[in-house]
């Protein structure tokens, strides 16, 4: 038996992660994070719940509240506002503006839920901590683990934990790992929860939906410019401002004509010019190989491995091989053109299902050649 603290969110998934490990004879405690104040952190535009009698947090403490209760479980209550706001809401602020596209739900893993919470439960005589993630953890010895995907391929969720250190996944538990998203729902209406039917939470971690251009105007100024046909050099709309788009996006242009649709190719931050593309030009998404920072490593791989990675969420594995520049750099080797891989964007890297580790995408390359150079490079032959 282990003294075990579940991150309780007042969803359903954690909900049963908490049922699940009390149902196996552990000493459970729960407890409900809090994240984010939208009026302490001018949440203003773009969020659709202001209005609400109740904010979305105080709503989800009260499904915790009614979950413990109906499961006999203590539940404690921590706020990791600042926290939140320093090391990963800055970070989102940060990489928008510099033209990438971050990804904030894992960040929010590393250092909130596997760094402050774990701590948080350590210090107070826990040996493990629990969340309703998707994923599976093999503890091998006290100090090595290794992460898996969960079974439900549809819903795993290790992607998002890419970044979380081995000292946090040999105190972590996945108690969902082999079940099925139905039958989650199941084991809730047969305990008759009151969040049995509650929707999934989606948007932005423990932020949740928002308008997004909008939101993101409450942290950064519209600043207008040109939206330039890649092929052509012509000015064909205006935008609001670069770092309001990402690699490969069609909604949000407001460009008309027959030649459409056209899609996002490549962002000059200092021009603040946005360059687009229509159907018949998709080349200028693709790439066959990328540079990826800051790897957080789960295994000891060789070099030119050849594994599989995922370069955004919900995406097919790809075949890919590892070529180590250092500790903590790879070019990650592609054969197949794969369109639309996003500097700021997490690559996790995979073998058969268990996770190698997952760094953040710095320059997607043709070859030899950074997309970013090429467009400037058919651009300065247009003009000469």
């Amino acid at each position: 038996m282990a003294k075990i603290l579940v991150g309780l969110s007042g969803g359903v998934d954690s909900a049963i992660a908490a049922y699940l490990l009390k149902q196996q004879g552990h000493d459970v405690t729960c407890a409900f994070m809090r994240n984010w104040d939208a009026f302490l952190n001018g949440d203003i535009k773009g969020n659709d719940t202001l209005g609400n009698n109740i904010c979305p947090q105080e709503s989800d403490y009260n499904d915790a509240v009614s979950v413990a209760k109906a499961l006999d479980l203590p539940l404690k209550r921590v706020d990791y506002i600042n926290e939140y706001w320093n090391e990963v809401f800055q970070n989102f602020i940060d990489e928008s503006k510099a033209g990438r596209t971050p990804n904030p739900d894992i960040l929010c893993n590393k250092y909130i839920k596997f760094d402050h919470f774990l701590n948080y439960a350590l210090d107070n005589g826990f040996e493990y901590v629990a969340t309703g993630h998707y994923a599976k953890v093999i503890h091998e010895s006290d100090t090595v683990s290794h992460l898996y995907k969960a079974d439900d391929l549809n819903k795993d969720q290790s992607y998002f934990l890419a970044q979380i250190s081995k000292f946090a996944l040999n105190h972590a538990l996945f108690p969902l790992a082999n079940l099925q998203k139905p039958q989650i729902r199941e084991l809730a209406r047969e305990l008759d929860l009151s969040i049995a039917t509650k929707k999934d939470s989606t948007g932005i971690c423990f932020i949740g939906e928002r308008h997004f251009k909008q939101f993101m105007e409450n942290y950064l100024p519209s600043k207008p410019g040109d939206i330039v046909n890649v092929k052509t050099g012509e000015v064909l709309q205006q935008h609001s401002g670069v770092f309001f788009y990402t690699l490969g996006q069609r909604k949000g242009l407001n460009i008309g004509g027959a030649y459409g649709p056209w899609f996002v190719v490549g962002k000059d931050i200092n021009k603040n010019i946005l360059y687009v593309a229509n159907g018949d030009d998709k080349e200028w998404l693709y790439s066959n190989n990328c540079i990826i920072s800051g790897i957080n490593w789960f295994e000891e791989i060789p070099q030119d491995y050849h594994a599989q990675a995922k370069f955004r969420y919900r995406q097919q594995d790809n075949e890919v091989i590892i070529h180590k520049l250092d500790d903590n750099k790879a070019q990650i080797i592609y054969q197949q053109g794969i369109a639309s891989v996003t500097p700021g964007q997490q690559c996790v890297l995979y073998k058969d299902g268990l996770v190698l580790g997952g760094g953040v995408i710095d320059d997607i390359y043709s070859d030899e050649v950074s997309l970013n150079d090429k467009i400037n490079q058919h651009l300065w032959n247009l003009s000469n």
